[in-house]
């Protein structure tokens, strides 16, 4: 059992939770809307189920990228804890559960969990032909606000778009930083990513860029149906998050990548979406 968290990252499902559980609840605060416990079971079983798909598929395509690096070859499939063929098994069962699951929300979900399935195990691909694969990374995070939101609604509204795009660009962003790390080796094993064709320096500023975004989406969010004081506590919080890891990580530094990448990223979720949800509630 700990292979196979360990397989997926089970850990790292903290960064999109936050913002589907916003997504959940923006919902339930519709008119017309109600607060359904079997909901947001379904909603969480989807997350974990996507994502568990997502991550072995890709561990599961990359397996033999990863026996050549230094910084993966400890992983479990390289290193043989668990076999490519068991690892597919576990893909499969996933994504058949999160159908599964999703067809239990309502029938637009339903009907929308291939598209996202398409989405978040073809970015495992997309690395091999495209250095834009971390906004497709961002992209499959993002359905998180605006699928658990039709998951009661069965709508599409303006404002959990908003979140997904603030998801979109925050995921981004920091995945840039964290290929900082296999610059020299994508650019040996002809992959694409923003350092292998930019450089450290220039990647480094297309996510800054990328989360002063991420910023001015959170504050149009809070401003769009007028959030309370506990709202902007939370968006001050996370943009505090979104700074320090831009401070501690340098072009000729990257001790700090994984304090940016799961630190920073993981508590500023956490926080933000404790205090936004609250604010919801109130």
């Amino acid at each position: 059992m700990k292979s196979y968290f360990s397989l997926i990252t089970f850990s790292h499902t903290i960064f999109a939770l936050p913002f589907a559980l916003i997504g959940f609840f923006l919902g339930v605060t519709q008119p017309g809307a109600s607060f359904e416990w079997v909901d947001l079971v379904f909603v969480l079983l989807c997350m974990v189920f996507a994502r568990s798909a997502a991550m072995a598929f890709n561990r599961y395509i990359d397996a033999d990228i990863d026996k050549d690096n230094v910084r993966t070859a400890s992983r479990e499939i390289p290193s043989g804890k668990i076999s490519k063929k068991t690892a597919l098994g576990y893909v499969v069962f996933n994504a058949i559960a999160f159908i599964i699951s999703a067809g239990m929300l309502n029938m637009l979900c339903l009907y929308l969990a291939p598209v996202a399935l398409l989405v978040i195990l073809g970015y495992s691909l997309t690395k091999r032909f495209t250095w834009l694969c971390h906004f497709v990374l961002g992209i499959g995070l993002s359905l998180a606000p605006i699928g658990a939101y039709i998951a009661v609604t069965e709508q599409f509204q303006v404002l959990p778009i908003i979140f997904s795009l603030a998801v979109f660009t925050w995921v981004a962003g920091f995945d840039i930083i964290y290929a900082l790390q296999d610059e020299d080796f994508d650019k040996a094993h002809h992959l694409y990513s923003l350092p292998a064709k930019l450089g450290k320096s220039n990647a480094l500023l297309v996510s800054i860029i990328v989360h002063v975004n991420t910023f001015i989406l959170l504050y149009y969010a809070g401003s769009y149906i007028e959030f309370g004081m506990l709202y902007w506590i939370g968006f001050g919080l996370f943009t505090a998050a979104l700074v320090y890891q831009h401070l501690i990580v340098k072009p000729d530094d990257l001790s700090r990548v994984n304090r940016a990448f799961f630190t920073a990223n993981g508590i500023a979720s956490l926080v933000f979406g404790s205090f936004v949800i609250t604010d919801l509630l109130n």
